[in-house]
């Protein structure tokens, strides 16, 4: 009964299949024709050229800039602290294994851009593939037809400030395909992260195991579980700020007070008509969102719990206890003075989270998303002759009798003398 966007990926996947097949046959052709007939825009070069890149950081707004490089600081902070470490553990004398974390070798980052710019997506995706120890990465952002075909200037002004020189002006499902099977001026990729619409969800499901993906972005959202103590303007504010990034963003009151829904619903009102994007507000707040009248907070976390938002936040009576007790959510905010808007910005915390319930088994955008975890054994030969009649059980077991045997051929060699075969033992038929 709870609202949320309904996204059929599904059937956007049939519509992105002939783009992206195109793309692996006829490459840069292909992602040129699909940008103009999506975008609108005729493009000479997919690469934005490395004077488009300076251009844009030389004309930054010195207060973006400053803002975009302590955004960067603390992203970094953060994720630099995530990167793990490699553990050895010795499961027997002679016998261990040794956890390894090694990054992928290059990575495609999908930067938004279709009702607004996201140069703090720039941020979020770049940070942690650098952190992850990443070799090669590149970013796609959508062109846009009254910057001469280039991505939003902002966004390239990021691209620059973080270090990034390879740019795409490309974007939706061909920007995907494009990194997935590689073109004549773009090399393909390991993993495609970062936020898009259902298109580029569908292009990633469906390229998926060609390449790696985070996860597939649906439409944003945000609960808030709150009791009487909750400040309705706050909880207000931040119900549009959620509500301003889409129409199809979802946005869950969830509280034990009925006084504060009513109070939100008057500020509401108020606060809805001066917003900038008050049309996409309205349509958002109508069409999936609501409050949510519990019991008590327990109850409240049981239904916070089942939603899992990407956003949540805790506005009650000892909020950090109150969070502490929270399964599902993409990330957790916690009392009245950490908006998700700031989150999105410069909390330190990675905004590229999962969204329509996936974040009951999904996690947000992190080092981890650009790493594998790769296990090396080690063994001496009296740790394996140690071993070697549970080896036999287990694969007698199975029926493996040749598992067995690159064993026994290893163990059973006395002086350096060939391993004894049994004559009369019947060949493994596999």
């Amino acid at each position: 009964m709870l609202p949320r966007a309904v996204l059929d990926v599904g059937a956007a996947v049939e519509v992105v299949r002939g783009v992206c097949d195109d793309i692996r046959e006829r490459g840069d052709v292909a992602v040129r024709e699909a940008t103009a007939r999506f975008d609108r825009v005729e493009l000479t070069d997919l690469r934005v050229p490395d004077s488009a890149l300076k251009e844009a950081l030389d004309h930054l707004d010195p207060a973006v800039r400053d803002a975009l490089e302590e955004a960067t600081r603390r992203a970094k902070l953060v994720h630099d602290a995530q990167r793990p470490r490699d553990v050895t553990v010795e499961v027997a004398p002679g016998s261990r294994v040794t956890e390894r974390w090694i990054a992928v070798g290059r990575v495609g980052l999908y930067v938004p851009g279709g009702r607004v710019a996201y140069p703090s997506s720039v941020v979020m995706n770049v940070v942690p593939a650098l952190a992850a120890g990443v070799g090669s990465l590149a970013v796609a952002s959508p062109p846009q037809a009254d910057n001469g075909g280039l991505p939003h200037p902002v966004v390239l002004a990021a691209c620059a400030l973080l270090g990034v020189e390879e740019v795409y002006a490309v974007g939706g499902a061909q920007a995907i395909a494009m990194f997935a099977h590689g073109t004549e001026t773009c090399p393909p990729v390991d993993i495609v992260t970062g936020p898009g619409n259902v298109y580029v969800a569908a292009a990633k499901r469906y390229l998926q195991g060609i390449i790696g993906v985070d996860a597939e972005a649906g439409a944003t959202e945000v609960g808030i579980l709150a009791d009487d103590s909750a400040d309705p303007v706050h909880v207000a504010a931040d119900l549009v700020a959620q509500a301003e990034h889409d129409p199809l963003a979802a946005c869950l009151l969830v509280s034990d007070s009925s006084a504060l829904l009513d109070a939100v619903e008057v500020e509401l009102q108020r606060q809805v008509p001066a917003t900038r994007h008050r049309e996409g507000v309205e349509t958002a707040l109508a069409g999936q969102s609501a409050g949510v009248l519990v019991d008590d907070i327990d109850q409240g976390l049981a239904v916070v719990d089942a939603w899992a938002a990407e956003h949540l936040e805790i506005q009650t009576r000892d909020a950090p206890s109150v969070a502490s007790r929270v399964r599902n959510a993409g990330a957790i905010f916690v009392g009245s003075y950490a908006p998700v808007s700031l989150g999105d910005y410069l909390a330190g915390s990675n905004h590229v989270l999962p969204t329509g319930g996936t974040a009951r088994h999904t996690s947000g955008l992190s080092v981890y998303s650009f790493l594998r975890q790769v296990h090396v054994v080690e063994c001496t030969r009296e740790a394996l002759e140690a071993i070697a009649p549970r080896v036999a059980a287990l694969g007698g077991a199975e029926d493996l009798l040749a598992h067995v045997d690159a064993v026994k051929v290893r163990v059973d060699r006395p002086n350096g003398q060939p391993a004894q075969t049994d004559p009369d033992r019947e060949p493994d038929p596999t």
